[in-house]
C-alpha cells in the first residue's frame, strides 16, 4: 500500500507515536507498506516554525533522520499535482492540504490524516 503522510501525521510519528491510531501505526511498521512525506509537508512545517506554531528544531538534519527512521521517501511537487488542484471542489481552503489531497490523488496513494475537511474529497484516506 503507498501511504502518504499528512503533515500532522508524520510529526505525530516522530514526536508523539501514541497520537497514532493503532490502524496507522500499524500501517507505518509494515514491510507491504511504501511510506511517502510531501515535500508540501517539509514546507508546512518550515513556515509553522518561523512562525511559532510549532517547536522543532530547524537543522534539516533533524527531519532528514526521522525520514530515514521511518523509511519514508520524499515525494516533490509536479506539475500533474498543481494541474489536480483545478479538478478539486474548493471544500477546503487550507494549500498545503489541497495540494497534499492532489498529491495523493495523483500518484494513486491513501493519505495518513484525521482531518475531516480532507475526508470530504474524493481520496482514499485512513485514521
Amino acid at each position: 500500500m503507498k501511504l502518504l503522510l499528512d503533515t500532522h501525521a508524520f510529526l505525530f510519528a516522530i514526536s508523539n507515536p501514541d497520537s497514532l491510531s493503532p490502524s496507522v501505526s500499524t500501517l507505518l511498521v509494515s514491510l507491504q507498506s511504501q511510506r511517502w512525506l510531501s515535500a508540501v509537508s517539509l514546507w508546512e512545517i518550515a513556515v509553522k516554525i518561523q512562525i511559532g506554531k510549532l517547536d522543532l528544531p530547524t537543522d534539516p538534519a533533524f527531519f532528514q533522520h526521522h525520514l530515514r527512521k521511518l523509511k519514508c521517501d520524499l515525494l516533490p511537487v509536479e506539475a500533474s499535482h498543481s494541474f489536480e488542484l483545478l479538478r478539486l471542489p474548493l471544500l477546503h481552503k487550507d494549500p498545503f492540504d489541497r495540494l497534499l489531497i492532489a498529491q495523493a490523488r495523483v500518484e494513486q496513494m491513501t493519505l495518513i490524516t484525521r482531518d475531516e475537511q480532507i475526508r470530504t474529497y474524493p481520496v482514499p484516506t485512513l485514521w
